[in-house]
């Protein structure tokens, strides 16, 4: 008789090594409270829509990584791939912006990728994220970046190492979404599969190819800190400036781009 055990990309959480995943919510939750983040638990599956315009159509996630399924009403439906998403449409749609003040949210629990199966990596796994709605100012930025490494610190991870990044508005990133294309186009054959298939599509993303000729492209392309406006260039050193005067040291990274055009 073949017996039945978890999909590839999960695994049970026994109850030796609970105590572990215990801690870490606990230190989590304490220090949340104390910076006045209040919790919020969004469902684990939304309609397939909201991920879409959410994060966008050209990124991996939706092409490639997403549990989208037809329910019985014959809607299109995706658990979860990330929590940023669904608390912008709890704050919409339960009008948490009437109260006219700035928004502290944080939440925690399982989240689901269709990413190839490997040490570390998991196709449902559990996240801890915090998001501030209602500011634009760079304290914000700077109180999210203090609250990780204030987290991280106090579960005992040592030997840490802060990269930072700016892409912009949407205007720099359209500026340099161009200048990328320009680059990488004459070198398009060289490229690896993926990142052809990107050229177009999400330029960026070939940044974070692994591919050793595409890196060998990737070190002479252009930095998107030659492409911020002057607001934003502004911003990021704010940024930087509240940063140095924590005592948080941090690491310029102009390649480090996924994911942060999805953020204010």
């Amino acid at each position: 008789m073949n017996s039945i055990k978890t999909l590839p990309g999960t695994r049970d959480i026994l109850p030796a090594e609970i105590q572990y995943w215990q801690n870490i919510e606990e230190v989590a939750r304490t220090i949340l409270k104390k910076a006045a983040y209040r919790e919020i638990r969004t469902p684990i599956f939304e309609q397939t829509s909201l991920f879409e315009r959410g994060i966008g159509e050209a990124t991996d996630v939706v092409g490639k990584e997403m549990y989208t399924f037809k329910d019985k009403g014959d809607r299109s439906t995706t658990l979860r791939p990330e929590g940023t998403a669904g608390v912008v449409r709890a704050f919409i749609q339960n009008s948490l912006y009437a109260a006219g003040d700035v928004q502290r949210l944080w939440y925690t629990g399982p989240m689901f990728r269709y990413e190839r199966a490997q040490e570390g990596r998991q196709r449902q796994f559990n996240q801890i994220g915090v998001e501030v709605l209602g500011s634009a100012n760079p304290r914000a930025d700077v109180e999210v970046i203090a609250i990780a490494c204030d987290i991280l610190q106090a579960i005992g991870l040592t030997n840490l190492r802060l990269d930072i990044n700016s892409v912009g508005n949407k205007q720099d990133r359209q500026n340099y979404r161009q200048a990328l294309i320009d680059y990488f186009t004459p070198y398009k054959d060289e490229l690896d599969a993926d990142s052809q298939d990107r050229l177009t599509r999400n330029p960026l993303r070939i940044l974070d190819s692994k591919n050793v000729r595409t890196q060998e492209i990737v070190a002479g392309a252009p930095s998107i800190l030659e492409y911020l406006g002057d607001e934003s260039r502004s911003h990021f050193e704010r940024v930087q400036e509240m940063l140095t005067n924590l005592g948080i040291s941090y690491k310029l990274n102009p390649r480090l781009v996924r994911g942060l055009d999805y953020y204010t």
